[in-house]
């Protein structure tokens, strides 16, 4: 494939979103709409990458730093007028152009390099356009093409006659041409329309008037070319997102106690003969290996789970969570920024935060890490085979040492040597026959304000 270079327009305003965030940075699997585009199309391997910007002009700015340039449309005078933006940053690239949309998310590579690939096929058509075949061809424009694919006419729908809006193909908008073909046809678009906007899909009637071959590259999947212009529509595209990545999990080994209530991430990775339980989240940069059990209502983030791992029900994982082979979290349990070695458990009602946990280490009921004094985060050691108190309050820095016993309801705030027995508690006192004193006294004060209403 030769080189090209993505357009990839991101300048209208968004206003059905109603929302401060621009439209195509709102995020569906944990990753803005624009970067699940960009991945696709790094995938392969683009020389360039435009992203023409407007509305909210700083926000996509701030976002493609450092991996795409940008240029202004400025006004806005439609896709034809969008996309020759572009051309001054292109000015001396001179292979293909593959036109995108911010809020088109999930084009595949597979569709785009079909596009570009027939750019160079035998007819040598100018422009390749991206069609779709939908279940309600509704009022998209139509493409009206011959068997073999050769396009004869685009029309928009309002200026379609019947025969035209019978036709199913319709346009998505999506188009590849060389860089010298595309902006050459896009510098004779006119704006003598109702909107007076330049259209980018003049360019195919223009070169098919110039005796000129265009085609059409059809997907198999509607999907894949839906646009996202609304709360509503985002929603759709997760949840279609979200059963794809169900489907795919299950083909790929896992067990999914109830599919429909596990959410996943762009990036999650699973391994085999994993079982996930009902209504598990896993946010992003999750990664979980063979044999885990994930049970219900638990939550997942940046977190790494090693062969046999056991998590839940109702535990969260923050980001930098990391639980070695065989270890155990249990139910409300949350752990951030912290390693449990092979074996080691927390069973219930913890807070590891910024630790380092030990081979067969056990965390009793209600234990906390106290790793932030209000300006700095502190580490705690525990060490192999330690046994944590219940309800112990292990205050950081400290360190805890391999075989070593906190008693239950300790506050720890010194190290604790290999083997040895920390207690730290009030002294208890006892005083016989109090509270049967208190009982009586109270019961007669009660009984004479009674009395006394």
């Amino acid at each position: 494939m030769t080189d090209f270079a993505a357009i990839i327009l991101a300048a209208g305003k968004g206003t059905r979103m109603k929302s401060d965030l621009h439209k195509v940075l709102h995020p569906i699997a944990g990753r803005a709409m624009l970067d699940h585009l960009m991945a696709s199309v790094d995938t392969l391997g683009a020389a360039r990458q435009v992203v023409v910007v407007g509305a909210g002009r700083d926000q996509i700015e701030a976002a493609v730093s450092g991996r795409a340039e940008t240029c202004l449309q400025e006004p806005q005078l439609g896709t034809g007028h969008a996309v020759q933006q572009a051309e001054a940053p292109l000015k001396e690239f001179d292979g293909d152009v593959l036109v995108l949309y911010g809020d088109v998310p999930f084009v595949r590579a597979e569709t785009m390099r079909a596009m570009l690939d027939r750019l160079h096929s035998d007819g040598a058509p100018a422009v390749v356009v991206l069609g779709f075949e939908p279940e309600n061809p509704l009022q998209y424009g139509r493409i009206i093409a011959d068997d073999d694919g050769q396009i004869i006419k685009m029309v928009e729908y309002k200026d379609a006659d019947e025969g035209e809006r019978a036709c199913r193909l319709c346009n998505s908008g999506l188009m590849a041409a060389s860089a010298k073909d595309m902006f050459a046809l896009l510098s004779r678009v006119q704006n003598n329309n109702a909107q007076g906007e330049y259209y980018l899909p003049d360019i195919v009637n223009i070169a098919i008037a110039d005796g000129r071959r265009c085609e059409v590259v059809i997907t198999d999947d509607p999907d894949e070319v839906a646009g996202i212009n609304s709360r509503s529509e985002l929603a759709a595209a997760e949840a279609r997102w979200q059963a794809a990545r169900r489907e795919r999990a299950m083909a790929d080994g896992a067990t999914l106690k109830a599919p429909e209530t596990v959410f996943f991430s762009y990036d999650t990775v699973l391994g085999r003969d994993v079982t996930v339980e009902p209504h598990v989240v896993f946010g992003p940069g999750v990664t979980v290996a063979d044999g885990v059990h994930i049970k219900a209502y638990s939550h997942l983030e940046g977190a790494s789970l090693a062969t046999g791992v056991q998590v839940g029900p109702f535990a969260r994982l923050r980001p930098g969570a990391v639980l070695e082979e065989g270890s155990f979290v249990g139910n409300f349990v949350e752990v951030k920024k912290a390693t449990l070695g092979p074996g080691a458990k927390a069973s219930h009602l913890t807070y590891l935060g910024d630790a380092t946990v030990g081979a067969n280490a056990n965390i009793g009921a209600g234990t906390i890490t106290c790793n932030y004094d209000g300006y700095f985060k502190y580490q705690t050691v525990i060490g192999e085979r330690a046994f944590i108190g219940s309800n112990s309050a292990l205050i950081a820095p400290v360190t805890i040492g391999a075989d070593a016993i906190v008693a239950a309801g300790s506050a720890v705030s010194r190290d604790v040597g290999a083997g040895d027995l920390r207690m730290v508690r009030g002294e208890q006192l006892v005083k016989q026959g109090w509270a049967d004193r208190f009982h009586d006294t109270m019961k007669k004060k009660k009984a004479a304000a009674k009395k006394g209403k």
